[in-house]
């Protein structure tokens, strides 16, 4: 079920831009496959799915294998770039208030730089936490994220 589930996912997305994981959900129910946001999440993730930008200044999904290397690099800089508002910390924990529904895109382009002072991400729909280690580097890690968004600094 999940291999059909993840193939058809892909089929999807070669037909038609889809810019939410609820849309992915809904483009599966109406072709008779149940499934959650979190069972999709899960898909995107194993999938290597990413999203891009479009000309409309819009994201959809697509295959990151059907992308070129440099074009992501550009792409992940372009998404922090327009959609990073703010940067706080807070001992380990950075805060990165974003654009409404960017916040995932966010989190992506974060992870997929490879930041080895960052842990991990956690997105919700407007905002990224991150996780420092050392706690101590945060304010660091805040500083070059806000440099690469070209977003003024913002401690607390």
């Amino acid at each position: 079920m999940k291999k059909r589930r993840q193939m058809r996912i892909l089929s999807i997305l070669h037909h038609k831009n889809i810019s939410t994981q609820e849309e992915i959900v809904e483009a599966l129910r109406q072709e008779g496959i149940e499934a959650t946001q979190a069972t999709v999440s899960r898909d995107i993730k194993e999938l290597g799915l990413v999203k891009i930008p479009t000309d409309s200044g819009t994201y959809h999904y697509a295959e990151s294998s059907t992308v070129q290397r440099h074009d992501i690099s550009q792409q992940l800089l372009h998404t922090l770039h327009n959609s990073v508002l703010r940067v706080r910390h807070s001992d380990c924990m950075l805060v990165i208030d974003t654009l409404p529904a960017t916040a995932q895109a966010v989190a992506e382009a974060i992870d997929a730089l490879n930041w080895e002072n960052i842990i991990g991400t956690l997105a919700g729909e407007r905002v990224v936490f991150a996780v420092a280690k050392p706690a101590d580097r945060a304010p660091q890690i805040g500083r070059e994220l806000e440099a690469l968004c070209d977003q003024p600094s913002s401690e607390e």
